[in-house]
């Protein structure tokens, strides 16, 4: 008998989740509710790496930032071994997963006989350990190629060309000018190179014993894939490196399915041998999946390492600011995304700094501060931003005027430090405005219909608060703030349906009529205020918000790292 959505009466789905402090896994059944979830933090479960929040600060070359690859190879293991009590293993027919954006890794030759033939009386630590021509892989917090960027800008006619074909400028961070860095400083490396996956497509191919493509979305964040034609651009492949087309391989949707799961998995920990193996993709496209964002009124903010503000629209128009990716789980859709390189990490800077390393303290201060802050301005760069694109600094300014709430032109003054509830509520605040206001001039709604905020810091009743105060909507939250593992394993149970129907079937058919039944629904978490102080509020938050874009505009003039 089938349960919802034709899905099988007692069938799991297993999403898992490869971001960049841990491995996370979300199991649904049938019925779309969450049956088990679990988690490796790598930093304190496999120390041995030493990394320090999953990665490697390389103190040579300055925002030159990897992760050991290997990590995430026993960290898989580790996930499972955790996992295999909690569920029957034999019980999931489908399993998808989740990858932190434009993080590569560097297949050597001659490893596909390798992954092929994965024996299970053997760990995969041991059988993989010496398959990649490069031990670290380059990850999203990277900022050491700006010379990259600005070559491969050149060569196809300039950063706008650029976007409008493959839907974002030359980022530092994204794939294609990490794998020229590789080429022009490691030629040995890139040489003895067979295959180049991203971090989703890695772990897919572990799981499937053969190398995974990439999928269209994750694809969309390397600088190197049509944007409209969804295939690799050959001008920009040749403008990143010789020969790159046979190291990447072929494009896949991100419904599609990459193959059944290896034997190795089926004989060591009892997984079905028909198990459905999905297409991986990635986190922020995950979360939208997850959050199932499908109208265009709305946005999702996810508060996590990095900070990011998404949204889904119809068509692709590319700007010099911001990303455009297909839609995971609409073939002709898109979405829009902002993001910021300082997110938690930053914040928890300022709470061991001012709030005596407790987040009971930091909300404290955030509650006992009022709205607007004295208008105070913070930027909090611990590492160079992305938007704006800063380098590692921190500037306090105080709005002097702010109760003139008619004035465009506040006047502000550089101070050296803000007391710690004023700093605490700067950087909450600080972000926000910024996030306002680059989404604004993205063209992303103003204001949008309602907000859905997750990761980590979602659960933080405060900071949701100061969302719905600056951007004047109501604010969601859903049952679990790691929303790309549960939109990974949603999106297993979407990618079953689809290769049982033998096409592309719409998500919505999962849960269409029963969405509160399921672990997916979004729920109230701070209404819009409705009051006309309330929508004073707003306005000065407006002008405050101008301000802060206006301060923004002139140190990216004055110190910007573009």
């Amino acid at each position: 008998m089938a349960g919802r959505g034709s899905l099988p009466e007692g069938s799991l789905f297993l999403g898992l989740d490869s971001s960049t402090q841990s491995l996370k896994a979300t199991v649904l059944n049938n019925e779309l509710t969450i049956v088990a979830s679990e988690i490796v933090n790598f930093d304190s479960e496999l120390p041995h790496y030493k990394t320090e929040g999953g990665v490697y600060r390389d103190p040579a070359d300055d925002g030159h930032i990897f992760s050991p690859t290997i990590m995430w190879v026993e960290a898989l293991e580790l996930l499972l071994e955790k996992l295999k009590p909690k569920i029957n293993f034999g019980k999931v027919v489908a399993v998808s997963g989740s990858g932190q954006q434009h993080g590569s890794v560097y297949w050597k030759k001659g490893s596909h006989a390798v992954l092929s033939s994965l024996d299970a009386s053997k760990s995969l630590l041991s059988q993989l350990k010496d398959a990649f021509s490069t031990m670290n892989s380059p990850i999203w917090m990277d900022s050491s190629t700006t010379k990259q960027c600005r070559e491969i800008e050149n060569a196809v006619g300039g950063a706008l060309e650029l976007a409008k074909l493959t839907g974002s400028r030359a980022y530092e961070r994204f794939t294609g000018p990490q794998i020229r860095k590789i080429y022009q400083t490691e030629p040995d490396v890139y040489e003895d190179t067979e295959r180049i996956s991203l971090v989703s497509s890695f772990m897919a191919s572990i799981l499937v014993g053969s190398y995974a493509s990439i999928d269209e979305t994750d694809g969309a964040g390397m600088n190197l894939m049509d944007i409209n034609q969804r295939t690799w651009s050959k001008s920009v492949l040749e403008a990143t490196a010789p020969g790159l087309g046979t190291k990447l391989g072929k494009l896949a949707p991100a419904y599609s399915t990459a193959g059944r799961i290896t034997p190795y998995f089926v004989e060591r920990f009892q997984f079905d041998k028909n198990c459905l193996v999905i297409q991986w993709s990635v986190d922020n496209p995950n979360s939208l999946a997850g959050l199932t964002l499908n109208t265009p009124g709305d946005l999702a903010i996810s508060l996590g390492t990095s900070d990011t503000v998404f949204g889904i629209t119809a068509e692709a128009k590319p700007s010099l600011e911001g990303h455009v990716f297909p839609n995971p789980v609409e073939p002709d859709g898109y979405m829009v995304m902002l993001c910021y390189k300082n997110g938690s990490l930053t914040r928890e800077d300022v709470r061991n700094r001012c709030a005596d390393k407790s987040w009971d303290v930091f909300n404290n201060y955030l509650e006992k501060t009022p709205p607007l802050n004295g208008g105070k301005l913070g930027f909090y760069y611990k590492d160079h931003e992305i938007l704006p694109p800063l380098p590692v600094g921190f500037h306090r300014y105080t709005a002097e005027n702010l109760n003139d709430v008619t004035s465009d032109t506040l006047l502000e003054r550089e101070v050296e430090e803000f007391h710690p509830p004023s700093e605490v509520r700067a950087i909450i605040e600080g972000q926000m405005l910024s996030m306002r206001g680059h989404a604004e001039r993205f063209g992303m709604p103003n204001p949008p219909k309602r907000i859905i905020a997750t990761g980590g810091a979602s659960s933080n009743k405060s900071i949701l608060k100061s969302i719905a105060q600056i951007f004047g909507c109501p604010v969601f939250t859903v049952q679990r703030p790691d929303s790309a593992s549960l939109g990974a394993a949603l999106r297993a149970a979407h990618g079953w349906l689809c290769n049982a129907q033998g096409s592309f079937v719409p998500i919505s058919c999962l849960y269409k009529g029963n969405l509160e039944k399921t672990s997916l629904g979004s729920k109230l978490a701070v209404p819009a205020g409705n009051k006309e102080e309330d929508r004073e509020l707003l306005q000065k938050y407006t002008v405050l918000m101008r301000k802060r874009m206006e301060i923004e505009r002139r140190l990216v003039e004055k110190i910007g790292r573009s």
